[in-house]
């Protein structure tokens, strides 16, 4: 049997076990472990636990939890409500600009939480609401409040990021930088759309008879600007060379502890716990992928799979460019059934040397492959924020919240354009900060 053949067996039995609902990190270990016994026997297992905890056993690791529970505190504060109300008296003379306050409300907050579920629950709870009473029409309430969560995976610090980084043994100080610029491209297309559309439909035009004078425009700020200042001192202290990414991570998650208890008086010893049980939940989960798919990596290694597919797609007679399209299109079927985590561990080891062998820049590469994921994040049949949306505004049905989304994954289409037309926007400032890449 080729390794190719056994590797599509594999898959299809992943698929199985996926479909059927199995977590990913027991869908990965079963088949892995199974694969193993099948082909080397018994004697296979002894080399299980040694696998997966070093696929666990990391420093770089250490900074999960730590944006975790950073993200954990934020969203558990009513820090995304005041941030949402500040953009929202500073951007209200512009058509559209409740929307444009939610998205740029996402973008912030996607930077302190590193999670996109996060964002779309903790924004939408407050901006759909709002939006839906000042006339906005369903899909765009909830289209761009899914659209902008998924900003939490690509804008820094951001944990699939550290996960790629993990996974591939490249920088995640310079992948932040990579995906810093991308970001803000990314959130300006978002909503010059949304100024576009909203001025074709004459929606949102009554707000601008709405005036704030500058003293009540500042008066939200001061809750607001102590969590930016917290964004800026972890890129200071990353990029300054001051701190290591688990111990920037550490710091941060202190801060906003600190903050949240100290602004907000969360006092309450079930309030912090809370913050606590919530980070351990969604760390353990992460931590279980990563050390199943280091199990799934060694199982089709060991199989020669990786190896056959890396040559399959190297040996394929094609321009470096209609290669990437291939890749992207893979990298869209994957992220439509499964997680960033998950699609990152499986396929970025596999996929790294032949981007390297076409000439492609690994850290512009992991942008890319960051913009796949956060289309699957909007798109069934997973779209993980779709059903986030769906249940804090059950009075949307999942057909508006999917037509609301679709637009804002035309631009993040053209995004990747833009990217394969221009790939400085994710290399310039990485090769700014800390020089070129080696």
């Amino acid at each position: 049997m080729s390794p190719l053949f056994t590797g599509l067996l594999i898959l299809f039995a992943l698929l199985a076990l996926l479909g059927i609902g199995t977590p990913i990190a027991f869908a990965l270990g079963f088949v892995s472990i199974a694969a193993l016994l099948i082909v080397d026997g018994a004697g296979s297992l002894s080399i299980l636990g040694e696998t997966f905890f070093g696929g666990l056993a990391s420093f770089g690791l250490v900074s999960i939890p730590m944006f975790i529970l950073m993200g954990s505190a934020v969203a558990s504060s009513p820090a995304g409500k005041d941030l949402y109300e500040a953009l929202d008296r500073w951007l209200n003379r512009v058509p559209g600009g409740l929307v444009l306050s939610n998205i740029g409300a996402c973008s912030i907050f996607a930077a302190l939480s590193g999670s996109s579920p996060a964002t779309c629950a903790a924004i939408g709870k407050m901006g759909i609401p709002e939006m839906t009473k000042r006339g906005y029409p369903n899909e765009i309430a909830s289209g761009s409040i899914a659209a902008g969560g998924t900003l939490g995976i690509l804008i820094p610090p951001s944990i699939t990021m550290i996960v790629y980084g993990i996974a591939t043994e490249t920088s995640i100080g310079r992948l932040f930088l990579a995906g810093l610029l991308p970001g803000f491209m990314l959130t300006a297309l978002f909503m010059a759309w949304t100024i576009y559309d909203c001025r074709r439909r004459g929606i949102g035009l009554s707000a601008l008879t709405e005036r704030f004078t500058m003293k009540e425009r500042f008066a939200a700020l001061p809750r607001v600007l102590p969590f930016l200042a917290i964004i800026v001192g972890i890129l200071y202290v990353l990029y300054g060379g001051v701190a290591t990414p688990s111990e920037a991570a550490g710091v941060g998650a202190l801060f906003c502890i600190i903050l949240v208890v100290v602004i907000y008086r969360m006092w309450s010893v079930t309030k912090v716990t809370g913050m606590f049980r919530d980070t351990l939940k969604e760390s353990v989960m992460i931590m279980m992928i990563i050390g199943a798919s280091e199990l799934f990596s060694y199982t089709l290694s060991s199989m020669f799979i990786t190896q056959s597919i890396a040559e399959w797609i190297a040996a394929l007679d094609v321009n470096r460019w209609v290669l990437m399209a291939i890749i992207n299109c893979f990298l869209l079927f994957a992220g439509f059934f499964l997680p960033p985590v998950a699609v990152i561990l499986m396929t970025a080891p596999i996929l790294l040397p032949i981007i390297l062998q076409a000439g492609f820049d690994p850290y512009w590469f992991a942008v890319v492959l960051t913009i796949n994921m956060e289309i699957g994040l909007i798109t069934p049949p997973v779209g993980l924020n779709l059903y986030v949306i769906n249940g804090i505004a059950p009075n949307i049905t999942l057909a508006e919240i999917l037509r609301g989304s679709i637009p804002y994954v035309l631009c993040m289409v053209v995004g990747i354009i833009l990217l394969c037309l221009v790939p400085g926007i994710a290399t310039w400032l990485p090769e700014l900060m800390m020089g070129k890449a080696l």
